[in-house]
């Protein structure tokens, strides 16, 4: 499935890590949105978990370890220019209890640490993470139940 121009949107997992009232954001090496800060995240592969693949996002770019704890938010993300839709991704933030220590950028992240929210705001966001800090803010992401998705399978 081509990220640019897509046939149908990408499903992409974001992984949300609080510690001690700071998040954890990784900033972007590739496009889109190239030297923004985020949560850490990428694309779900075929036959993988929402849950696999934020456990995997989160140590490739943080050297992290985590425990997924539910899904606690889904937004997307389109961008449409003159030939048409350029970025067309769903997203899914999982809600993750990460292993003590200091993050370590790696994969698609040139740097990572946590930040405070003032200190987050401070920075060049990438606008899905600005928008998720906002519904942070306002009580409308799933912090305290977060949802654990089913997994159905031929036959349920």
């Amino acid at each position: 499935m081509p990220r640019l121009y897509p046939g149908q949107p990408v499903v992409g997992v974001g992984c949300l890590v609080i510690r001690d009232g700071k998040i954890l954001l990784v900033r972007r090496r590739y496009p889109p949105s190239s030297g923004t800060w985020s949560i850490p995240g990428g694309h779900v592969g075929v036959g993988e978990t929402l849950f696999d693949a934020a456990v995997r996002e989160l140590e490739e770019e943080t050297g992290l370890k985590g425990r997924p704890l539910g899904v606690a938010n889904i937004d997307e993300a389109i961008t449409v220019d003159q030939t048409g839709v350029r970025y067309h991704y769903v997203l899914v933030t999982v809600l993750l209890e990460a292993e003590d220590g200091d993050p370590k950028a790696g994969g698609d992240a040139s740097d990572a640490g946590f930040f405070s929210f003032d200190e987050a705001r401070r920075l060049r966001l990438a606008p899905s993470t600005e928008g998720l800090l906002e519904k942070i803010e306002k009580g409308l992401v799933c912090m305290d139940r977060p949802l654990v998705p089913r997994r159905y399978s031929p036959g349920d």
